[in-house]
């Protein structure tokens, strides 16, 4: 009888059988689209975050290029002044202490000081006055939100009490849910205020009836990070019991040298005298920062994750602000030069730190090196039992990692990462979230998004007619990969002559054509991007019917445009050199900032000379100082006697591809070593 049943025509079905089959047409035509949808919207993630795990790469690769040329050179204090602003006093004069070794405490001079600043009386900001309240926090929210500045004397004088307050609290801070019979933790911000704003409208402004964790990551890729900053800093001078803020790994000046804090800083104080003393004290507040927070002994807040190695005894009590910046340890008293690397700083201790900063989760048992990233390490299921055990805790929450709902549980729920900064790639690319945990420590995670547009896209949050979910769900997914695919072409067309090169090798008779598996494996080796290139194939290159042969010449199609952010233009010189310099943008705008001492935005002629004097030791060869004056007049095109960053990029640009230093300086840029 089923037989004969199922045998019918559709004509011969009753109203309900005719229901019923439609109704599973739909859900399985719905279940496909759903699964193209996600398949699409996973490859766009791929995309997205190893680029900027490559950016993360490059920079610790440039770092180590820095820290090889200081050892050659052996002068510490000279790597120091290239690498963090040295101390200036408030009339803008550089100070050292008497060993001239480390800088001197700019927080130890007295709030007196800050009594001679004058505030303009055209100044529409908002007014602090200390000591602070939490009006006085309100006032200055409201003034970022108008679109204000904070005055620099204002700024100052809170980095100076927060520097304070933060000197008194250990390396892991100690939370309580007793009082408040809760608490929230943020994640990653990255400069984002409107999220900080649409958390504070959502759950309240922090008070002892309201305490949040904040697990670092406040400031660098954002617009506002200064202000996201200085709200979060105010909250620790008003609230010291209940407000906790944990460092992340871009609470770190070498970082923000790169990733836009320092660039920030320039932009909205660069008139003033007082911001290379600005720029010393953020750098002072965020060594100062601590490490971790642990809620009534049972869940850790730490930024990166854990190690094999891991001790939360010995976490709490390393000298967390000798780190000035993760990257660049702190060497040992009796530290020489003839000694190996790894003697001149106590790794051991260093371990700790970076492993809490930099680390990630992963779904395999074991530990091994973050390679992905180039620092920290991946831990397993079996580390975070292991870790969590010996310190009697029952879960780890961690950021570091934007996750496309804003959270995500793993190893068996006993890692929850979290993070806060919502349309981090693009609009609609991922929810931010925030974490409620109550006395019964269960964590209850609640999403959000900042940006009005992403509301408009995304369901739930502004009303939309879930019946037309596919459409809005298909026109999000397409904004966001559209994006991730520009990115992505841009890393493609700045390795165009490399690719072309690679693509050659397989195609010896020059036909144009290399099968799917060859040009696959040429992108993921040139480009270093471990992502589903064959899914990706169709809206990269030209193929063949089946999919078996691709046109590969389809893929390199596209013009270069270099240039600083006052304007770009189109490169129509030498492959060889505009690619290098397209591709070594962010490199060379790192070294850049270095060179820029006093983080003017431009490279005075004095400053000039100390890079090439610290770099004709390095290479082993003598500059004249006529010459280097010659080299720096030819760079100064408008001829105002400083060397800003279009300059500096078109000096590169001017050099001839075959010119040994520009070889040296790319190759070593690209390799992370001295060659």
């Amino acid at each position: 009888m089923g037989c004969a049943g199922s045998a019918q025509t559709y004509s011969e079905m009753g109203k309900s059988e005719k229901s019923l089959k439609a109704a599973l047409l739909i859900q399985r035509w719905y279940r496909r689209y759903q699964a193209r949808l996600e398949t699409r919207r996973r490859c766009t993630w791929s995309i997205f975050q190893s680029i900027e795990y490559a950016g993360e790469q490059d920079q610790l690769k440039l770092y180590n290029f820095f820290n090889d040329m200081m050892s050659t050179v052996g002068n510490s204090n000279d790597y120091t002044k290239y690498m963090v602003s040295e101390p200036v006093n408030t009339n803008g004069e550089t100070t050292k202490d008497g060993t001239g070794s480390q800088p001197v405490d700019c927080v130890a001079q007295d709030n007196q000081i800050f009594g001679h600043m004058s505030v303009e009386e055209e100044y529409r900001g908002p007014h602090v006055t200390f000591p602070l309240t939490i009006d006085t926090v309100q006032g200055m929210i409201n003034g970022f939100k108008a679109g204000h500045l904070l005055h620099r004397k204002y700024v100052l004088q809170i980095l100076s009490e927060c520097m304070k307050v933060l000197k008194t609290m250990p390396n892991i801070s100690q939370a309580s849910t007793t009082f408040a019979k809760q608490i929230t933790v943020c994640g990653d911000l990255h400069g984002s205020i409107d999220d900080l704003f649409v958390i504070f409208y959502k759950n309240g402004l922090p008070s002892p009836e309201n305490p949040y964790v904040f697990n670092g990551d406040y400031v660098d890729r954002g617009q506002h990070s200064v202000e996201i900053a200085l709200i979060l800093f105010a909250f620790v001078i008003v609230y010291p019991e209940v407000v906790y803020l944990n460092r992340g790994n871009h609470e770190d000046y070498i970082m923000n040298l790169r990733y836009g804090f320092l660039k920030e800083v320039q932009m909205k104080y660069g008139m003033s005298d007082l911001m290379p003393l600005i720029v010393h004290m953020f750098q002072e507040v965020f060594a100062w920062l601590p490490l971790a927070t642990v809620i009534d002994g049972k869940i850790v807040v730490v930024h990166g994750g854990i190690s094999d190695q891991t001790d939360l005894t010995r976490l709490n009590n390393l000298p967390r602000h000798k780190y000035t910046s993760i990257l660049k340890p702190p060497l040992k008293e009796d530290a020489d030069e003839s000694m190996d690397v790894s003697d001149q700083v106590d790794v051991v201790e260093w371990r700790q730190i970076l492993d809490a900063l930099w680390s990630d989760p992963r779904t395999q048992d074991g530990c091994q090196p973050n390679a992905f990233r180039g620092g920290g390490s991946y831990f397993g299921p079996d580390v975070t039992r292991k870790v969590l055990a010996k310190h009697g805790l029952d879960l780890l929450i961690r950021s570091h990692e934007c996750k496309p709902n804003g959270f995500e549980f793993t190893h068996d729920d006993k890692v929850l990462t979290v993070f806060s900064a919502s349309n981090y790639y693009e609009v609609g690319s991922n929810r931010g979230a925030y974490v409620r945990i109550g006395v019964d420590h269960k964590p209850h995670c609640v999403q959000f998004v900042s940006s009005e547009h992403h509301q408009k896209l995304s369901i739930g949050q502004s009303g939309i007619n879930l019946e037309k979910e596919p459409l809005w769900a298909k026109h999000r997914v397409s904004l966001v990969e559209g994006s991730a695919l520009r990115d992505l072409k841009d890393k493609v067309i700045s390795h165009k002559t490399q690719l072309r090169e690679s693509f050659l090798e397989y195609d010896t008779e020059k036909s144009g054509h290399i099968t799917a598996v060859q040009w696959a494996s040429t992108m993921e080796k040139v480009l270093g991007l471990a992502i589903p290139w064959h899914t990706l194939r169709p809206r990269l290159v030209r193929c063949n019917e089946d999919g078996s042969l691709v046109e590969y010449d389809t893929c390199l199609t596209g013009d270069l445009v270099y240039g600083g952010e006052e304007g770009g233009r189109p490169a129509n010189d030498g492959p060889g050199i505009t690619e290098t310099l397209y591709r070594n943008r962010n490199a060379l705008e790192t070294i850049f900032r270095m060179m820029d001492k006093d983080h003017s935005g431009s490279i005075s002629l004095d400053e000039f000379e100390d890079a090439c004097g610290i770099l004709s030791k390095h290479i082993g060869s003598t500059i004249s100082k006529q010459t280097v004056r010659d080299m720096a007049t030819s760079m100064d095109i408008n001829k105002d006697g400083q060397i800003d960053f279009n300059e500096f990029l078109e000096a590169f640009r001017l050099v001839d591809p075959q010119s040994q230093a520009m070889t040296d300086m790319t190759t070593t840029v690209d390799n992370g070593s001295v060659t």
